[in-house]
């Protein structure tokens, strides 16, 4: 299991597979989600959602990559990745957009421009 470090503040955010947290997370520093979170994510850093993890909720971030379920509205400042195992149901707002093939999506995306 990857661990995300942010080396500027030198903190592991991790929600490991066997956790599940009902409620709102908001983080200076990358995070990384295995496990279930029902509740909104606000990170200043990047957000990896491993393959067993799921988010029910809106989240907004620097980045993100998605290789886990998602229910709920994303707004990231730079790329969203989808990965081939990514389930995502709802809205996208991002400056890059890349999915993978088998990647599902279901929803709206609108993509503004580079800052």
């Amino acid at each position: 299991m990857a661990k995300i470090i942010d080396n500027s503040l030198g903190e592991v955010n991790l929600i490991s597979s066997t956790t599940s947290v009902t409620g709102n997370i908001a983080s200076e520093s990358d995070i990384r989600i295995d496990g279930t979170l029902l509740g909104n994510l606000d990170t200043k850093g990047r957000l990896i959602i491993g393959a067993n993890g799921k988010i029910e909720g809106d989240i907004t971030c620097k980045s993100a990559e998605i290789e886990g379920t998602v229910k709920g509205k994303i707004d990231t400042e730079d790329l969203l990745s989808l990965k081939s195992t990514a389930s995502f149901i709802g809205n996208i707002i991002t400056t890059q957009l890349y999915i993978e093939p088998s990647a599902l999506f279901q929803g709206h995306c609108e993509m503004r421009r580079n800052k």
